[in-house]
């Protein structure tokens, strides 16, 4: 994953700002005693991408991938709009459990931009409804130069949206963060219509780092540097997340990107680790197959 890459991470302050004060609010009124539910995975299942991930002999990627983790980021459903029997295909695949994640085709955000875009939204989401049970929250990330001008067709499009299909929301044109009215308003939005409010945390957007929650569902997108720095910056996150789960945090969504994708298992790993260890959780730790044990 290219998007936020920068030169030298080294000289990023990889810092994570303090939450926005509706999330504090937000988590209260959802504060109880139900279990933590927690999915991590990575974007793809490639095995060019996952390079060293699959042991040698592995005959689908897919079914081997979704032993190791409980979720995956699926981007393959930007690429090209799904159909049913594609997806049942993979959810017949995998074992119970396990939750995809599904990005809305790119003519839905980026040919159209959100304009006549009623059919394809339908087709998109027939198509994800076969993943049933399977189906953790599809996902609509929109174009960098998307802007809150165009807040109203955001509007539209959202309040229109079955609600059937659980949806999180990516903004990335600066002026959504750098401008607090407007970011107050669409934060109120999703809120006020269930979505969750994507963070997206990489080296040269940090201003993506708004921590606003609108949900009791935090959906995290990591890009990790293929730098030291990605370990600690893991860390920091364990301990955010501590905060937000003893405030009323229901769910976790997590999924790890690299600029160079093939250590994305192996930081995946340590954070699973982390997690079980601080919130006494069994999650699988993905193994280590052929010899690859360190990250850098």
């Amino acid at each position: 994953m290219q998007f936020g890459k920068v030169a030298n991470p080294g000289k990023v302050d990889f810092t994570l700002p303090k939450d926005a004060p509706e999330t504090a609010a937000l988590l209260k009124s959802f504060k109880n005693n139900k279990p933590f539910e927690v999915y991590v995975g990575c974007a793809k299942w490639n095995r060019s991408d996952l390079k060293g991930f699959y042991p040698r002999g592995t005959k689908d990627e897919l079914a081997y991938y979704s032993t190791q983790f409980n979720c995956i980021e699926l981007n393959a459903t930007f690429y090209k709009m799904p159909d049913f029997k594609q997806v049942e295909t993979w959810k017949n695949k995998t074992p119970e459990g396990f939750k995809f994640f599904p990005k809305l085709t790119d003519i839905i955000s980026h040919y159209r931009r959100l304009i006549n875009v009623q059919e394809p939204i339908e087709n998109f989401c027939n198509a994800v409804s076969a993943f049933e049970e399977k189906l953790g929250m599809a996902f609509l990330q929109l174009h960098d130069n998307f802007a809150p001008k165009d807040l109203d067709r955001l509007k539209s499009v959202l309040e229109n949206f079955p609600k059937e299909i659980p949806l999180a929301v990516e903004v990335r044109n600066e002026a959504w963060f750098s401008d607090k009215k407007i970011s107050s308003t669409y934060g109120n939005l999703l809120e006020k219509l269930g979505m969750a409010n994507i963070i997206v945390d990489t080296a040269g957007r940090r201003d993506m780092l708004h921590m606003r929650l609108t949900t009791p569902q935090a959906f995290i997108r990591y890009v990790g540097a293929n730098h030291s720095s990605d370990i600690p910056r893991l860390d920091d996150w364990i301990t955010r997340i501590a905060k937000w789960r003893k405030a009323g945090l229901q769910k976790l969504y997590f999924f790890v990107h690299q600029n160079i994708e093939k250590e994305s298992p192996l930081l995946a790993a340590h954070f699973i680790k982390e997690l079980n260890r601080v919130f006494k959780l069994e999650l699988k730790i993905p193994d280590k197959p052929g010899g690859q044990s360190s990250l850098f």
